[in-house]
Parts: structure tokens; sequence; C-alpha cells
């Protein structure tokens, strides 16, 4: 079952990435390996559920912000305009933490390793789902980590992270991913 899983998410992403190149915004300057993290970032959104409050009426889109550098790159704009949860995906990038409040995904890019614990409690008690690729996320109190396991891309989800954010998670991406659970590192599968 979790093979079958992981497989329909794979699918996903490749069919994400081939639009992608397809489309008239693909360019060179993007690494494969953020393709495919740019194709679990848009993915996430399908498998994870805000409450109710976390969006101030209908119209509200949901805000999918990068924190930093973009190392992204033009991967993100073939999905910008997509519709999760009958909300259009809207593309954020900012410098500035202030302006993450409105973020329903943040990734946090690498260059902001330093800010790291301010940005973590920037986020206590917003209904946010942080992402980043960097070491230790996860168990610092980040949500999803997106980590490198020979040459594949594999994810840690925090689930107590989670919990705090008032954030459901599918159990289908729950089986895929590396459980952390806060006091006892990594866990189930």
């Amino acid at each position: 079952m979790r093979n079958k899983i992981y497989r329909y998410i794979v699918l996903i992403i490749f069919c994400f990435i081939l639009s992608w190149v397809q489309s008239p915004y693909a360019e060179s300057t993007t690494p494969r390996e953020y393709l495919i993290k740019a194709g679990f970032l848009y993915n996430f959104a399908k498998f994870v559920e805000w409450p109710d409050d976390a969006f101030a009426d209908k119209s509200i889109p949901l805000n999918l912000c990068i924190l930093g550098r973009d190392p992204f790159g033009p991967a993100l704009r073939s999905v910008e305009g997509e519709t999760f949860m009958g909300r259009k995906l809207v593309v954020r990038r900012f410098s500035r933490l202030r302006e993450i409040d409105n973020c329903h995904i943040l990734f946090i890019s690498s260059s902001e390793k330093k800010r790291l614990p301010a940005i973590l409690a920037r986020m206590k008690g917003k209904q946010i789902l942080s992402v980043a690729d960097m070491e230790g996320f996860a168990r610092r109190g980040g949500i999803i980590n997106l980590i490198k396991v020979k040459d594949r891309i594999r994810f840690e989800i925090n689930v107590d992270a989670a919990r705090r954010a008032g954030l459901k998670i599918s159990s289908k991406l729950l089986n895929l991913a590396t459980i952390i659970r806060e006091g006892r590192g990594a866990g189930q599968q």
C-alpha cells in the first residue's frame, strides 16, 4: 500500500515536472533537485487541511510563500493559479520576516538558516505549513523537511509542530514520511 501511494505521488511530481518543462517559462537555470522539490511543495497542499479560520473568507487565496533566496526559479510559475480547496494558489516571495503572516505554506530558504529561531518563533500560533530543506529543520520545530537520501528526495514531518499549527496532514502523506516527534527524534515511517 505504501509503495502504491509513493508511486502515485512520484507520478504526480513527474507530470508536474513534464508540464513545467514544456511550459513557456521553462529555463535551464533551476537545478533538477529544485524542480523535484517544487513538485513536492505543490503536492503538499493536496494532503494538508487548514482550519476554516485560517482564511478570512472564501476569496482569500492559498498563499505559497518563499522566504529568502528563491531556489525554485521559474519552477513554481506553472502552478500559480491552480485551485486547492476552492482557492487559487498564489506564489509570493519575501525577504522580511514580518511579511509571512498571511502565508499558508512557507518555504524557508537555506539562506535564512541563521534566522531560523526567529522565523519559527514568529510562526508560533499561526496556521502555516512550514517547509524547508535544512538539516534538522523538523527536529527544531519546522513541519516538513525535504531531505536527500541516496540521490532521492524524501521528507520528514514533525507531527507535533503540525498539530500546534492546527493543520491536519493526510495519513497518505504521513505514511510516506519519516515521522518526527519532539523529544524523540526520527521515528516511524
